[in-house]
């Protein structure tokens, strides 16, 4: 056998070699990665919340035991009203996550799903049992610029959110924006509920986040409505 003819062989038998070796920690590493994932989900529902502190580490056990002692999945119904069953066969029905304190309704969390600058851009909104109030925001994957955009998943921003409104002050919805720059400076007194600051050289992902609010929040209006009408007194979770 050649020298060229051996080093084709040995090559060959390499890249074989290495691909088996990536198949299998690949194949292997899956289960890991699924694990990562959901605990990463429970990890930005119950910060949404404030059930976390933002930057403090929490063990694993810890996030599984917040999750189930405080997260209930349901899903928002066109009439207004709250399912925890599947409603396979219910129009319309939309997925979310209550929060419960002492077996009481004490928030709702929305899954976001909003186009941005660059991609998708995935998260959390948090509102108050009142159907009005925002209790917090978070966001978990994205393809924003690092630095600008990217800022939409940084605490200081998440921050702006809680306590704001997605009612005027007659309680008719107009969702929650995000100002170009300081809020206080672009809009008026009457308009800061439901309004927090942008990200400076970002203005077009906050553009398409605002609208990604308002479309979100305007398919969620129908519960939304029914809590800030009627509270939370028909809303019973399963012992």
């Amino acid at each position: 056998m050649s020298e060229n003819t051996k080093a084709l062989v040995f090559a060959a038998v390499l890249s074989l070699v290495c691909c088996v070796l990536i198949t299998a920690a690949c194949t292997g590493l899956q289960k890991y990665q699924k694990i990562n994932a959901e605990l990463d989900r429970q990890i930005n529902i119950i910060k949404s919340v404030g059930l976390v502190e933002p930057g403090k580490s929490y063990k694993k056990e810890d996030i599984n035991r917040l999750y189930s002692d405080h997260i209930v999945g349901a899903w928002a119904l066109e009439s207004g009203h709250i399912a925890f069953d599947d409603p396979v066969n219910e129009k319309g029905a939309l997925p979310l996550y209550l929060y419960k304190e002492g077996g009481v309704l004490s928030a709702y969390i929305i899954p976001l799903d909003s186009r941005g600058l660059w991609g998708r851009i995935h998260g959390y909104l948090a509102l108050k049992s009142d159907g009005e109030t925002i209790e917090g925001f978070t966001v978990f994957n994205h393809a924003e610029t690092p630095g600008l955009g990217g800022e939409i998943q940084s605490d200081w921003f998440g921050r702006n959110f809680k306590g704001k409104k997605i009612v005027d002050a007659n309680h008719h919805f107009v969702s929650i924006s995000i100002a170009k720059g300081t809020a206080k400076d672009r809009v008026t007194p009457q308009e800061m509920p439901n309004y927090v600051d942008g990200i400076s050289g970002a203005t077009l992902t906050g553009n398409y986040l605002t609208q990604g609010f308002k479309e979100t929040l305007e398919r969620f209006e129908p519960l939304s409505q029914e809590l800030r009408l009627h509270g939370t007194s028909g809303i019973r979770f399963k012992e």
